[in-house]
């Protein structure tokens, strides 16, 4: 399996897990309000990008690199002042997060070249 391809699974992967993780966080497993909240909207930029990180549009592989760092950012600050399971649900965003945004980076830099001409 090539590296381009390994780091497109592990970024179209780490990238459904935490659109689901944000669903069923907010809806069922620690929602800020008792029944789900609209919160949940959180996986809805995640979606936009969902095609073009499966098809391995650089474009949106450079693009999410900079919109997961409000996740990485929400789930640092939720696991430090959360107790429980939204705690632990925070830390996963986090690992989630930070898989995700290694494997676009790389994904970004192995393909520089074939999208882009040599600068002078």
């Amino acid at each position: 399996m090539g590296s381009t391809r390994l780091l497109r699974l592990a970024a179209s992967g780490s990238l459904v897990a935490l659109i689901l993780l944000c669903l069923a966080w907010e809806l069922w497993l620690a929602p800020l309000r008792p029944g789900g909240s609209y919160i949940a909207l959180k996986a809805l930029p995640l979606v936009f990008f969902l095609t073009g990180i499966i098809k391995g549009s650089r474009r949106a592989y450079q693009a999410s690199s900079m919109l997961i760092l409000a996740y990485f950012a929400e789930g640092v600050t939720r696991g430090w002042s959360d107790k429980g399971m939204s705690q632990t649900l925070a830390l996963v965003e986090v690992v989630l997060s930070v898989i995700f945004f290694g494997a676009v980076v790389a994904y970004a830099r192995l393909t520089r070249g074939a999208a882009s001409p040599p600068s002078r």
